[in-house]
């Protein structure tokens, strides 16, 4: 993996988080007073399923590409 790769990745974080907070204020909103509610045990599971999924893709493009 190089350098390079993680930048692309943090810009298209970036991107979808930008389209989302773009397009739907409102919903952003709601969910996040969502997650201020939520207890922070269910905030780091949350976190570490995302985390579990984001380098599983990641490892599958590089297998596959």
């Amino acid at each position: 993996m190089e350098p390079r790769d993680l930048l692309v990745g943090i810009g298209l974080a970036l991107a979808i988080e930008g389209v989302l907070w773009g397009a739907a204020p409102g919903m952003m909103r709601r969910a996040v007073r969502v997650m201020e509610a939520s207890p922070d045990s269910a905030l780091r599971l949350s976190a570490l399923i995302a985390l579990s999924l984001g380098v599983g893709i990641v490892w599958a493009a590089r297998v596959v590409a």
